[in-house]
């Protein structure tokens, strides 16, 4: 019963802040495991036998897309598209009318 009123007392934004930064360090942690295992296994797949690009490449790089996306939605705030700015935003103009 505790645990539900301190739920309850939270505030709804500073919750759902909390949750996205959380996820965010979840994701990055799986980012690294698994980029740092696919690195492994072709560095020890090719041996000296380097050519060209290194295929872990493209993992690393589209899937650290995401994660910098992610970071930006976590740590930034309200950013663009945010619908609290656009809601102060229409707010401000139907003052000035």
């Amino acid at each position: 019963m505790d645990q539900q009123s301190n739920v309850q007392d939270r505030d709804p934004q500073l919750w759902q802040l909390a949750q996205r930064r959380a996820a965010f360090k979840r994701h990055l942690a799986s980012y690294i495991t698994v980029n740092v295992f696919l690195w492994l296994i072709w560095l020890f797949t090719n041996g000296n036998r380097h050519y060209g690009l290194p295929w872990p490449i493209w993992p690393t790089l589209g899937w650290g897309i995401a994660i910098v996306l992610q970071y930006i939605n976590a740590y930034t705030g309200t950013g663009y598209g945010s619908a609290e700015k656009e809601y102060e935003s229409l707010k401000q103009q139907s003052y000035k009318k």
